[in-house]
């Protein structure tokens, strides 16, 4: 199809003729050569122009050029203007013969009209061809009577299988031409589908990507930025610089989770993006002062045929109402939570005093003071919980200790609540397993794990508890067979003041705050803790500490607390 480029622009301007101007450029070319002729024969052999036959043969020319010009072809058949070809087939053949050894080149003329019947769609237009070369050969003879001579016999016969040769030559390139004509003519009008179907597809997703109430931006493999939304425009205007070498802007910095440190370069969203680093719901702030904004970015990469990143699409969300919210829950919970506090620790001591004189009071009224008092406790360990959870901030004072020894003591301080509960339970015999830690912390994580496990463990059931050491850590790992939780409850384990549908269900008490508080006690250590379980058969969580001392790890703003659910 490379072939014919060249002349698509002239089969345009052709097919953009009407019939009589295709007819007439059809015409145009023998008509052009045989003036040509005419003026190389006036010159080289001047008598040919006088008045003769050869002169007069030049009229039927002339003639057929103006029929072409002048007559009505839409009115008559469709293809009636094929008696023009045939008709210079003859006329060449009188011209020839008149002109006798002079212009035997006229011949060669036959070609123009030869063509033009040949080419089409029609096989009879070989056959018209051929037929034409006969009578340009025969009917001279016999009109003017110049008698059939050896050569006019050969003439007779060989022409017309030659042009016959090439008439079909022309019959099938011309069919070829025209079958790639069609076929670029239906891959043009595909591809105007396409380009229409993909400009439509290009406006709805610019109007979906602008009524969206995300910043959504999409950067090629160098980081370049190749789409944005109006949000993405509004939001960061000044702050995404379009060289990915300067992903910022020094007027309007852009920080990490703690609002005061700056975003190292090589950590900004939009080189992360160009390294193929895909991120879920990063923490960042942009500006300074009252101005300062958060939001949430979120980098999902762009694969190839291959699986090759390409590129990335990023989707900035405001989160500085939500950030704000939860920071103002927080020191909500961390105020109301002191204030109660105070009266709490009062209370509690008056009741101490008052249970001191027992042997004074009597049965029924010391009993309700005892109540008092353990209802009282259990509200000071709540609001002591709700501190620990808004402060967001614990001490760790780590030192090397004995796991074993701290999991000892608190299941002594467990086994009357298990045994009361009806519920076995046993520490793995186990050797010493030394770590750096602060054993009063970790005192106070078993104490919640095996306060949960009892709590979710029926009647008749069992939690074991072990220690051991893994490499470069130390292992606890706490076993329960209560009534477990699905994948969607595991999920959300760790996330402050969330309690399984089942536990809601039946009633245990408890603020959905021991597993946050213990999660944050063990990140502080350095360490990790996991959670896997089964319904209706059991939950074992797992918790890891470093052997050395790496140091405490310096505690989160509580914005970013806030933010990560922590």
């Amino acid at each position: 199809m490379r072939d014919i480029a060249p002349f698509l622009p002239l089969d345009k301007y052709f097919q953009g003729l009407g019939l009589r101007g295709r007819i007439v450029m059809c015409q145009l070319p023998l008509s052009v050569t045989m003036l040509l002729v005419i003026i190389l024969a006036g010159v080289l052999h001047p008598g040919l122009l006088q008045p003769g036959p050869f002169l007069y043969t030049l009229g039927p020319h002339l003639v057929l050029l103006g029929a072409c010009a002048l007559m009505p072809w839409k009115r008559l058949p469709a293809r009636a203007f094929l008696v023009i070809p045939v008709l210079d087939c003859i006329a060449i053949g009188f011209s020839r013969q008149a002109a006798d050894e002079y212009l035997t080149v006229l011949g060669f003329l036959l070609l123009f009209p030869v063509i033009w019947l040949s080419v089409g769609r029609h096989r009879s237009g070989v056959v018209t061809a051929v037929l034409a070369t006969v009578l340009s050969a025969v009917l001279p003879i016999l009109v003017l009577g110049s008698g059939f001579s050896g050569p006019s016999f050969i003439r007779i016969v060989m022409v017309p299988v030659i042009l016959g040769a090439i008439s079909l030559t022309a019959h099938m390139v011309s069919n070829a031409v025209l079958r790639q004509r069609l076929q670029l003519e239906r891959q043009d009008a595909r591809l105007q589908d396409l380009l229409t179907a993909s400009k439509k597809r290009e406006r709805l997703v610019s109007t979906i990507l602008d009524t969206v109430g995300v910043g959504v931006c999409a950067v090629d493999e160098q980081g370049r930025k190749i789409l944005m939304n109006q949000q993405q425009r509004s939001q960061f205007a000044g702050t995404l610089s379009e060289d990915p070498d300067v992903p910022g802007n020094a007027e309007v910095p852009v920080y990490g989770v703690d609002r005061s440190s700056p975003l190292a370069a090589d950590q900004h969203p939009l080189r992360r993006a160009a390294r193929g680093e895909p991120f879920t719901e990063e923490l960042i702030w942009i500006g300074s002062g009252i101005s300062q904004r958060a939001y949430s970015a979120t980098c999902r990469l762009i694969r190839d045929d291959i699986g090759r990143s390409s590129g990335a699409v990023l989707a900035f969300t405001d989160v500085t109402a939500l950030v704000s919210a939860l920071s103002a829950k927080d020191q909500f919970v961390a105020t109301v939570s002191h204030e109660l506090r105070t009266p709490l620790t009062s209370i509690l001591g008056y009741l101490g005093l008052a249970l001191e004189e027992k042997p004074d009071l009597s049965p029924d009224l010391a009993q309700y003071l005892a109540v008092a008092q353990r209802n009282a406790t259990r509200l000071l360990n709540l609001v002591t919980d709700l501190l620990s959870v808004a402060s967001d901030t614990l001490t760790i004072n780590t030192r090397s200790a004995d796991l074993t020894e701290v999991i000892g003591l608190s299941v002594e301080s467990a086994s009357p609540r298990a045994s009361a509960a009806g519920i076995s339970l046993r520490l793995e015999p186990a050797g010493p397993v030394t770590g750096h830690f602060d054993p009063a912390r970790i005192g106070q994580v078993i104490d919640n794990l095996l306060s949960n496990a009892i709590k979710y463990t029926p009647d008749g059931g069992t939690v074991t508890v072990l220690a051991r050491r893994r490499g470069h850590h130390i292992e606890c790992q706490v076993t329960d067979t209560g009534i477990g939780m699905n994948e969607e409850e595991q999920a959300q384990a760790f996330t402050r003041f969330f309690r399984a549908e089942q536990a809601r269900l039946t009633a245990i008490p408890g603020a959905g705050l021991g597993l946050p508080i213990t999660k944050s006690i063990i990140e502080n250590h350095g360490g990790t803790i996991t959670l896997a379980s089964i319904p209706g058969k059991g939950t074992t969580v797992t918790l890891t500490l470093p052997v050395a001392d790496t140091g405490s790890p310096q505690p989160a703003h509580p914005d970013a607390a806030a933010w990560t659910g922590r």
